[in-house]
């Protein structure tokens, strides 16, 4: 009878555990579901951005001049300072010269050099795109708003490789640009460019959106400029290209001159491009792009029957850096390559942004001829190195 009793007990206490643990599996499960489900949600924006809400009047604007005073309270003028430090004369390093004149001849000479140029406050916390050809080597670096105010910024990061940099600035009541919708532009757009040319002041030209996608100028690494007949001067760089509304579309980088002076073929970095630079910046420090480590040519109709082509696309690797993602992966010089990821290649500057768009460490599929034999090579993908470095 004791027996019975006591196997009824252990039947019992083992039903309840079960219960029990199955209860604590179930709500930690119910927990672990809930974290990951928080996890995967987006994270809260680094920088805060004012986004166009416009929609588009039927009626053409009868003047610029509302759409001006939108936008210029957000473009600045930046002046920078260096110290530069003029070298010794060669004579100071002979010893005959120095022991007739001693050393008053030979501490070198320091002098400051300063240069103006243009930016644009982009965040209401203070942030401001600039070229980094502007504020580059810059030992001081002073922002003045439309409204008088002056402050010294701050430099978050800079990207040689699409000319690009952030300052920041501590003010109250910081005015910020609307941002356009980053697909709202068209050749044929009128445009409005407000810098600081010459160093005469804050200065508004206008003109229309002369072509998109300008590439293989040889200005920067990374291209993809909005081309404008508005006037663009030296101290134009940095600047604001605005739309009919206001609207920032693009950073005002470069101009095509052969006098020095505008004459109608002006770039700007469309804001596509500028506001990924921005926000990697904020958030990293720097820009994360991939790098193959080659050198490629563009095909010509010679190249495409060597290989046997019935048409011009891909690049030729004409040189290999040892050690890279390209050599471990067994590419070698001579090689045409014709898709990564399974993407055509178009030409070299199509490959270069199909790489660069790959985040270092993730595996590239490279599939091309060596000779007349398809190969198909796989590479990881490294940070790319800075432009500055050599």
């Amino acid at each position: 009878m004791r027996v019975t009793k006591l196997i009824t007990f252990i039947i019992q206490f083992a039903t309840i555990g079960l219960a029990a643990a199955f209860m604590i599996l179930y709500f930690q499960s119910s927990k672990e579901e809930t974290q990951t489900e928080v996890a995967l949600q987006p994270d809260t924006e680094i920088v805060e951005l004012i986004e166009s809400t416009r929609t588009i009047p039927s009626a053409p604007l009868s003047s610029y001049a509302p759409s001006v005073k939108n936008a210029a309270p957000a473009v600045v003028n930046i002046q920078t300072t260096k110290i530069i430090t003029e070298r010794q004369h060669p004579l100071m390093n002979d010893p005959t010269f120095r022991q007739f004149f001693g050393d008053r001849f030979g501490e070198p000479r320091k002098r400051m050099e300063s240069s103006l140029g243009s930016g644009v406050i982009v965040s209401p916390q203070g942030y401001i795109l600039t070229n980094n050809h502007v504020i580059k080597a810059a030992d001081e670096i002073l922002v003045a708003l439309k409204d008088g105010r002056t402050a010294k910024a701050r430099v978050i990061g800079t990207d040689p490789d699409t000319d690009l940099a952030v300052l920041h600035i501590e003010l109250k009541n910081i005015p910020a640009i609307t941002l356009s919708k980053t697909h709202d532009i068209e050749v044929g757009d009128v445009v409005l460019a407000i810098g600081n040319p010459f160093g005469v002041g804050q200065t508004v030209t206008s003109g229309i959106i002369s072509a998109t996608g300008r590439n293989m100028l040889g200005i920067n690494t990374f291209e993809n400029f909005i081309q404008t007949d508005a006037a663009i001067n030296p101290g134009n760089s940095g600047g604001a290209l605005v739309n009919s509304y206001g609207e920032l579309i693009g950073i005002n980088t470069a101009i095509y001159s052969r006098s020095g002076g505008s004459q109608g073929i002006g770039f700007a970095i469309p804001l596509s491009l500028a506001r990924n630079v921005l926000t990697q910046i904020i958030e990293f420090g720097h820009v994360k792009r991939g790098w193959l480590g080659v050198a490629i040519q563009n095909m010509s109709a010679e190249l495409a029957n060597s290989y046997g082509l019935e048409k011009i696309f891909g690049g030729v690797i004409t040189g290999i850096y040892k050690g890279g993602p390209a050599d471990k992966g067994g590419l070698k010089p001579g090689d045409l390559i014709t898709h990564i990821n399974d993407v055509e290649i178009q030409n070299v500057h199509h490959l270069l942004n199909l790489v660069s768009q790959v985040k270092p460490g993730n595996k590239l599929s490279i599939k091309g001829l060596r000779g007349e034999k398809r190969f198909t090579k796989t590479a990881t993908a490294i940070q790319r190195p800075s432009k500055d470095v050599d």
